[in-house]
């Protein structure tokens, strides 16, 4: 299952986390509409990884663990090139940094709750945090060169992330506050191994 197109797929995207990051070593207007043709290119194989792993019933446990980890990859770099290009700064940067941070400790907290055999669902407001958070990250993608075509590309970008990031910040409480009981708890025998991650939906809760 290691080779199979869905595995193939995420791997793909992983690769075009560094070809993202490198646009921005490159000047002028056609760097960013490259990073910005990566990006959405990453966010097709994103969908049709899921889709073909249900649909031709090839869903594995490396699949599950690659697919989120490939995600916040390309959002943690993608948030971390705009930085230093300027396209996010000033208060922005508190955005950014909150969207990075909940990532890590959802991360963590998934973790630790496979360990405990606890599958916490996805909610319907998260998968609406992901997608205004990746169309903010595209908006922002294109920033300056997409300004020349439509004024206000890039003001529209950083309102969308602070958009995502007040849903961030509401999931990630609704998550913990979820979690937080096993957190608390005694620690419980385990038989057997971890509980392997739900099936892809959306995995970036």
């Amino acid at each position: 299952m290691a080779t199979s197109l869905p595995n193939l797929l995420t791997y793909f995207r992983i690769a075009m986390v560094p070809a993202v990051v490198a646009c921005f070593y490159f000047e002028g207007d056609a760097a960013r509409w490259w990073a910005l043709s990566i990006f959405i290119l990453a966010g097709i194989t994103d969908f049709f990884d899921g889709y073909l792993a249900r649909a031709w019933a090839q869903q594995s446990n490396l699949g599950r663990m690659l697919d989120p980890i490939a995600d916040k990859l390309l959002v943690a770099a993608v948030l971390l090139a705009l930085t230093r290009a300027g396209t996010i700064a000033g208060f922005s940067l508190w955005a950014a940094l909150v969207i990075l941070c909940r990532e890590i400790l959802v991360s963590g907290l998934r973790e630790f709750l496979a360990e405990v055999r606890v599958s916490v669902p996805v909610t319907q407001l998260a998968k609406w945090k992901t997608t205004i958070q990746m169309v903010a990250l595209g908006f922002l993608l294109a920033g300056p060169a997409g300004d020349k075509l439509v004024p206000g590309i890039t003001e529209t970008g950083i309102g969308l992330l602070w958009a995502a990031a007040i849903l961030t910040l509401y999931t990630g409480y609704d998550y913990f506050k979820a979690g937080v009981v096993h957190l608390t708890g005694p620690i419980p025998e385990r038989h057997g191994p971890p509980a392997a991650p739900a099936a892809k939906q959306d995995n970036s809760p």
